[in-house]
């Protein structure tokens, strides 16, 4: 496949304009838009005030996509999020009135506030692209992206996410706290609005689509296949893992690794693309065992293990 350049830069300029929103978090930022360039779900875990709604608001602005927005609580309803029929009495018939789910970027600012019942109303819009209400299936825009966040360390009034839901998120990302030359940039600036509502559209929602087309189409070699297979099975059979990473978990690594090459204008996969993904693709899909988590072992320290011990395929030349 030959990668189109005028869609590579797209691609870059895109990235650019991000990292100018958020300052410091190009490493994190570039594994957020590749996993929007493989098509992918993604679950940003942070404490609050370090620039996660500002951050997709500027993605979905810098894409050209319709941005929609749920504010997760307790009191939310399914219907709340994907929609309701509505009985029209003059028309005596029923009439569907789309949630928030029907847009490209959908923001669920602290999902886990939401009760479990809420929580699985968007299981299928995230693996299916679409939604049932009342027998009634709605296909969802192309592309649809979920991007949720949730904090870490704040217990009361939140619901743990279930593993069917944690597998369907592509990667579990942190922006974390700014660097001490960053953070004091932001307080001695003068500008009186936040750099993400100057980030303007630099691609079309149609030029996404293709991109996404075209990142499918990146070659990967039986040898790097294989490895992937390794590192999913390696999960599985380490003694801390009582539920291991899932085959939907595989083609995620897949598809985000042919992103990563995608953005560097590379038109296959390497070792290195698997491998610097692994963590934020894996990691959060892995059940520990008690055991384990009552020692302190966390689930980035197996990946560390499985990825120490895998042995990494030589690249041939092509």
């Amino acid at each position: 496949m030959d990668i189109r350049t005028a869609d590579a830069q797209l691609c870059l300029t895109t990235l650019r304009s991000l990292d100018s929103c958020i300052l410091g978090k190009h490493d994190e930022i570039e594994r957020l838009f590749i996993a929007v360039l493989a098509g992918g779900h993604v679950l940003l875990e942070d404490v609050p005030g370090t620039g996660k709604t500002q951050l997709v608001k500027a993605l979905a602005k810098s894409i050209g996509g319709q941005f929609r927005r749920i504010q997760c609580n307790p009191d939310l309803l399914p219907t709340d999020i994907t929609g309701v029929s509505i009985y029209h009495p003059k028309q005596e018939s029923f009439m569907f009135r789309p949630g928030p789910v029907m847009t490209n970027i959908l923001l669920a600012d602290e999902i886990n506030r939401a009760t479990t019942k809420t929580q699985s109303a968007l299981l299928e819009a995230m693996e299916e692209g679409n939604v049932t209400v009342d027998g009634d299936t709605y296909e969802l825009p192309q592309p649809f992206i979920l991007l949720a966040t949730q904090n870490p360390i704040e217990f009361e009034g939140t619901y743990t996410l279930p593993e069917a839901q944690l597998d369907r998120f592509m990667m579990k990302l942190s922006l974390g706290y700014p660097s001490i030359e960053d953070e004091q940039q932001m307080v001695i600036s003068k500008e009186s609005y936040h750099p993400s509502e100057r980030v303007q559209r630099v691609m079309d929602i149609e030029d996404m689509i293709e991109i996404q087309r075209q990142v499918l189409n990146v070659h990967i070699d039986d040898a790097v296949g294989k490895y992937i297979v390794s590192l999913i099975r390696g999960t599985r059979e380490h003694p801390s893992v009582i539920l291991g990473a899932s085959p939907r978990a595989a083609i995620a690594l897949t598809r985000a690794a042919k992103a990563s090459a995608y953005l560097r204008e590379r038109d296959y996969v390497t070792p290195d693309d698997v491998k610097s993904l692994a963590p934020y693709v894996l990691s959060h899909r892995l059940l520990l065992r008690t055991e384990a988590r009552m020692n302190g072992v966390r689930a980035e320290d197996v990946m560390a293990q499985v990825l120490q011990s895998t042995k990494v395929p030589v690249r041939l030349e092509r």
